[in-house]
């Protein structure tokens, strides 16, 4: 349900940071992570001690979890990820290789040979500065018709506008007594529909702070939200370093919105428009490995260990001005955009105004292949492939005064190949691989996939007809399964083994599926080399493990936890071997990770104690390899929350336009 409120009110901003303990150890499993942890994850908290630096990321124990499929995603390292890909993408947008790709794709890939299209036009917004009303929401979305990648139109567009500020308020001065400590408990803000109050309190100081029971003390403010408003709460005014959360329930106890650490230093800032007006609660915390209440309305459910201070809160309930703009697109569409200035956010919304990508202060540009033309940087930046023809939005929020936003579109980069088909080579036997690809240490010799058959207790001589089987799986999964907005799907799934001429070769990537965490350095199930919305390098590479899904039965990562005496192993093997292939494909040609703990399951769904039947396909009998195992597939669902982008991913579009093939 949580996942579904989410994408319903369009809430954004709740970049994950999660970090690890570094370790050269295999993951554990995502079952050993508390319920609480679990939902702390699922709202983009830390849940594991604070580590930062150049050894979080280098370490090979800790690959970028955005590529990765990890056993579990509180082995992920977010936090640093999130900021060396911020850095990596500034970098990126400034270089003369996204220059020269941009170059290329505005001429051969329009269609419209030797016009360069180097500079977007410039769209003034025509609401007056300073004021609302004019372009607030989808349905009075600001026309931008120059806009579109058909001849007739420009396929980049420089958006200059501005963001009014809210009202003026006086804000109210809050004294604090305690127990505050729960929802029943709250302390009133006195914000009644609309308003804004400040207190200055301490963490650490009630019942059940260090010299009580030691369960953590935490703050809870009641904030009567009015229609059309949005709750913003920051302790950026903080005087101390005191490390706060900040989490928004509603009355029935269930968590909103979250942030640690979008205030500067240790200090925590959120905005969250509830889709309904009410009464919902501000709560105020110290960092923790386990952050939140077991029971909200039990202000002793904590599980200790939280970060104590003092610390200033900010809260509001008002009306943010955002600016919406419209712009026509085509089935296939690539766009990206970014943002500069006051804005912070932007999402895209189909015709019909449902979200499919948003973000505040996102940024995986830096994983785009080098050949890829979209463009990075600034605060925030998105990318999207259109599945319908119409006049789709982009919002634009953020703090007020000016902004610049950029927002270009491409065909998809296949569609220029004019037939060529696009080759996915799987290899079961490569021998020596570079493990260098995904941060590896280098030149590594991997078992053979054949090596590992046994383990699943199938004889080694079937190893052929199961790599024939995940050939055909993977077929099935990129193309005959593919119900998507592309009438042209091209692609072949081939066997290195059997076409060796092609390793190499222009439009063939390779997917290596051989070897272990102990021979590559890389701590994974499965990585991937780039994560490229609209398909504009054709050569990318990826890897997928076998120790992690060979290992004795118990983890939910094992192939084995599912197979008895009644498993069809060689169908079971062979389908879940073929699906976390599928998954790895899936991010070299533009998807990212969805929800693992909601109910859809998806192909890229990642990570934690759902694999079973998230990504292998086991049925309700909970057994692999019988008459209810679920057939998975590319899917729409919501992204993974702890990646920071919310809306609902459509993967199988993207899937199905990654390969044009005209």
């Amino acid at each position: 349900m949580r996942a579904r409120i989410l994408a319903a009110t369009g809430c954004a901003g709740l970049v994950a940071l999660v970090m690890p303990t570094l370790s050269n150890a295999a993951p554990a499993d995502g079952d050993a992570v508390t319920p609480q942890q679990q939902q702390a994850l699922d709202l983009g908290l830390q849940v594991a001690p604070k580590e930062t630096g150049a050894a979080a990321l280098t370490a090979q124990a800790n690959p970028n979890p955005y590529l990765a499929n990890l056993p579990s995603i509180t082995d992920a390292n977010y936090f640093a990820w999130n900021k060396n890909m911020h850095a990596q993408a500034e970098k990126r947008a400034v270089s003369q290789r996204l220059a020269a790709n941009r170059r290329e794709a505005f001429t051969a890939r329009r269609g419209v040979e030797g016009r360069a299209v180097l500079t977007p036009f410039v769209h003034d917004e025509e609401e007056p500065a300073g004021t609302t009303g004019s372009n607030d929401s989808h349905v009075d979305a600001e026309p931008i018709p120059g806009f579109g990648t058909g001849a007739a139109r420009m396929p980049a567009v420089r958006i200059l506008g501005g963001l009014a500020a809210p009202g003026a308020s006086t804000p109210s001065t809050v004294t604090t007594a305690e127990d505050q400590g729960a929802i029943p408990l709250a302390t009133p803000t006195g914000i009644a529909g609309t308003g804004s109050a400040v207190v200055s309190s301490v963490l650490g100081d009630g019942p059940h702070g260090p010299e009580g029971t030691g369960s953590n003390d935490f703050d809870f403010y009641s904030v009567e939200v009015g229609e059309g408003q949005t709750l913003t709460a920051d302790t950026e005014g903080s005087a101390t370093a005191t490390d706060t959360i900040l989490v928004v329930w509603d009355a029935e106890g269930t968590p909103l919105a979250a942030d640690d650490d979008s205030g500067t230093g240790t200090h925590s800032a959120l905005t969250y428009k509830p889709e309904a007006p009410g009464t919902y609660y501000v709560m105020v915390g110290g960092y923790a490995f386990d952050p939140l209440p077991a029971d909200p309305f039990d202000s002793g459910s904590g599980a200790g260990g939280a970060d104590v201070g003092d610390y200033r809160l900010a809260v509001a309930s008002q009306e943010l001005d955002a600016d919406f703009y419209s712009v026509r697109l085509r089935p296939g569409d690539t766009v990206g955009a970014n943002a500069e200035g006051t804005a912070t956010g932007l999402a895209v919304r189909t015709p019909s105004g449902e979200e499919r990508v948003g973000g505040v202060g996102t940024d995986a540009s830096s994983l785009y292949p080098p050949t890829s033309p979209l463009i990075g940087g600034g605060n925030t930046a998105i990318a999207y492939v259109a599945e319908e023809a119409g006049w789709y939005t982009v919002e634009v929020t953020g703090a007020s005064g000016s902004y610049d936003v950029t927002v270009e579109g491409y065909r998809p980069g296949t569609q220029g190949d004019r037939g060529r088909t696009q080759t996915v080579l799987l290899d079961f036997a490569p021998g020596r691989v570079n493990t260098g690809t995904w941060g590896g240490p280098g030149q590594r010799r991997v078992s053979p996939f054949a090596a590992f058959v046994p383990q699943w207790g199938i004889p080694r001589t079937s190893a052929r007809q199961l790599e024939n089987r995940i050939l055909n799986q993977v077929q099935r999964n990129l193309d005959a399964e593919i119900a998507g907005t592309n009438p042209s799907v091209n692609v072949q799934v081939l066997n290195a083994r059997t076409n060796p001429e092609l390793i190499g070769q222009e439009n063939v990537s390779r997917i290596y599926v051989a070897g272990t965490i102990a021979e590559t350095g890389l701590n994974t199930i499965g990585i991937a080399q780039y994560i490229d919305p609209g398909n504009f390098g054709h050569e990318d590479e990826a890897i997928v493990l076998l120790d992690v899904l060979s290992a004795p039965a118990g983890p939910a990562s094992s192939l084995n936890t599912y197979l008895n005496a009644s498993s069809d192993r060689i169908a079971f093997v062979s389908q879940a071997v073929a699906n976390v292939t599928a998954h790895e494909v899936g991010h070299t040609i533009g998807n990212y990770h969805t929800d693992n703990a909601d109910e859809i399951h998806n192909m890229m769904d990642s990570g934690g104690a759902n694999f079973g039947v998230n990504l292998y396909g086991v049925g309700p009998d909970n057994v692999g390899g019988t008459a209810d195992d679920e057939n998975i597939e590319f899917r729409t669902d919501v992204y993974a929350p702890v990646e920071g982008f919310t809306g609902l991913e459509n993967t199988e579009n993207v899937t199905s336009w990654a390969y044009a093939g005209r």
